[in-house]
């Protein structure tokens, strides 16, 4: 399953004539951001369907992506998305817990993070 979110134009001088698009990859599990039809980054996740819970595990911005704040626009789409759909959100990559801290629109999806969460990412 692929959802695109449209995020804006890029800044950047080599990128500045391309979008910004996020996508649900469901079936790598993960949410990736696409800088015009290129790759730049994605945020991994696991869910535990029983529980409701989608566990935040990694995110990463390919170097030459970089700069761009698209770590940040990976994020807010991905976490956005999820608590839409009805997720409750497990910050365990370090990037998205740092990210929350300083951004609350979600504030009210997001469950602590407990042995079981990384019990299940073994």
């Amino acid at each position: 399953m692929s959802d695109d979110h449209t995020t804006g134009t890029s800044g950047s001088p080599s990128t500045s004539d391309q979008q910004e698009t996020v996508r649900r990859n469901g079936e790598e599990s993960r949410f990736e951001v696409h800088v015009g039809d290129e790759l730049a980054g994605f945020s991994m996740y696991k869910d535990l369907p029983d529980d409701g819970q989608r566990i935040f595990y990694h995110t990463e911005i390919f170097d030459a992506f970089g700069g761009l704040g698209l770590a940040s626009t990976l994020t807010r789409s991905a976490l956005e998305t999820s608590a839409v759909e009805g997720w409750r959100i497990v910050p365990v990559c370090p990037y998205v817990k740092k990210w929350l801290e300083s951004h609350h629109e979600v504030d009210d999806a997001v469950d602590a993070v407990r042995p079981a969460h990384l019990e299940a990412l073994r």
